[in-house]
């Protein structure tokens, strides 16, 4: 029989959909990050540092390129044979077919894969969150206080708590209350959408919920624990935490990367990052290039001149361009003469030469102001911009596009552009 002391459910299904013409055609946890990485490197790399070996990948929302980048966990040291990494989609059963429906629904209909390792307890994470965090610390938490449930939080800037669910805990940690994105919080404590929960009270509570619709972890599961009198705890976390679910957090914390002293430190080597990446060419940098405050990953021929950005494998910056501010993913290629300024730009993109991206003035997104705005210009993976051409401030574009979808070689700020990508 196998039995393991703890194991982890890494819910990866999300779309993303405030993430725009990025998520488009590949789930969130899927998008590239700090150059070489994808987001979901965070949380699984956190496991295998925090001696979690056996982890279950809930997918669902264009899974290819997730399942693709996991594989079989050998990045992470998490190829076992007992335990390691395994994807969990939604699943046809003799009963019924059915998709994930929420977070705790997620879990539910997975209960026979996490029965089968008899554990004690289970760790829930988001596959979403840059953060790097020994989960063990938590678990020693959970233990010393004989919790039932024990939820990650970090204290927010006050103005900031109705955006999260709040926590009301006790000196000890006990939480006595808590708050789904309350208009008027009565504390600063955010659920980071971390727990650890007792096997025997997660199996409770699910099976007590399971014809809940969209059953939700912080919306009806832990209201159910609390109403049946289970000991729920809150444990602080003070290290760096960064949910980039929107464009602006992305950016952000891509660009805290490359401060002189960054926030968010990937060169530690008491706790490393892992990834699936290959093994190809060096960096090359040519005598006319600049570089000045990045991370370039390898394959990267850089021919102009680049300022405080992150660049994935395999991009290639022409002769003649100026590139600031801004995240190039792997396999895209920037033509000659162009400017870049606080772009972020999809895998395989091709861009012409003569083409300047986040030109003019700020004007608000004409269709989705509330995905694209803060400065920036997106631009979806294997779009193609031609010869000449400038692109809006506060734009996206995504696809094929042509000379004529831009009236007078332009496409004016807070535009919307999306045509049809082949996959």
């Amino acid at each position: 029989m196998i039995k393991k002391e703890m194991i982890a459910m890494l819910l990866a299904g999300g779309q993303g959909s405030r993430l725009g013409v990025l998520t488009a055609k590949v789930a969130k946890p899927a998008v590239a990050f700090g150059g070489k990485y994808r987001i979901i490197d965070f949380p699984l790399s956190n496991c295998i540092n925090s001696d979690i070996d056996t982890v279950g990948v809930l997918t669902q929302y264009q899974p290819l390129k997730l399942n693709t980048h996991i594989g079989i966990g050998i990045p992470w040291d998490l190829d076992k044979n007992e335990g390691g990494v395994t994807i969990l989609p939604p699943y046809e059963s003799n009963a019924s077919s059915e998709w994930y429906s929420g977070t705790a629904n997620a879990i539910y209909q997975n209960m026979d894969y996490m029965e089968g390792f008899h554990p004690e307890y289970v760790l829930i994470l988001s596959g979403d969150h840059i953060y790097k965090m020994d989960y063990q610390m938590m678990l020693d938490f959970h233990k010393a206080n004989k919790a039932e449930v024990t939820v990650s939080c970090m204290q927010v800037p006050m103005e900031e708590a109705s955006r999260f669910g709040i926590m009301i805990a006790d000196e000890q940690g006990k939480i006595t209350d808590f708050e789904e994105k309350p208009e008027h919080p009565r504390s600063n404590l955010a659920s980071m959408g971390i727990y650890i929960f007792s096997w025997s009270t997660l199996k409770e509570a699910l099976t007590a919920l399971k014809d809940q619709p969209g059953c939700d972890f912080g919306k009806h599961v832990l209201p159910w624990c609390k109403d049946k009198g289970k000991r729920l705890y809150a444990y602080q976390f003070t290290g760096y935490w960064k949910d980039v679910g929107t464009l602006q957090s992305y950016w952000e914390a891509n660009m805290e990367m490359v401060d002189i002293i960054p926030q968010f430190n990937l060169y530690e080597e008491f706790w490393r990052f892992y990834t699936n990446a290959d093994i190809i060419r060096p960096q090359y940098i040519a005598d006319s290039a600049e570089v000045s405050g990045c991370i370039i990953s390898d394959g990267a021929e850089i021919y102009g001149s680049v300022y405080n950005s992150i660049l994935g494998a395999n991009v290639r910056i022409g002769k003649g361009t100026v590139v600031r501010n801004s995240i190039i993913m792997q396999d895209t290629v920037i033509g000659e003469n162009c400017t870049v300024d606080k772009g972020i730009i999809g895998e395989e993109v091709t861009v012409g030469n003569g083409v300047r991206i986040g030109a003019g003035e700020e004007k608000p997104n004409i269709r989705f102001p509330n995905i694209y705005g803060w400065g920036l210009t997106v631009l979806g993976d294997k779009s193609r911009i031609p010869d000449g051409v400038s692109v809006g401030v506060n734009s996206a574009v995504s696809g094929e596009t042509v000379p004529e979808d831009y009236p007078d070689c332009a496409l004016s700020p807070g535009s919307f552009l999306v045509k049809e990508v082949e996959s």
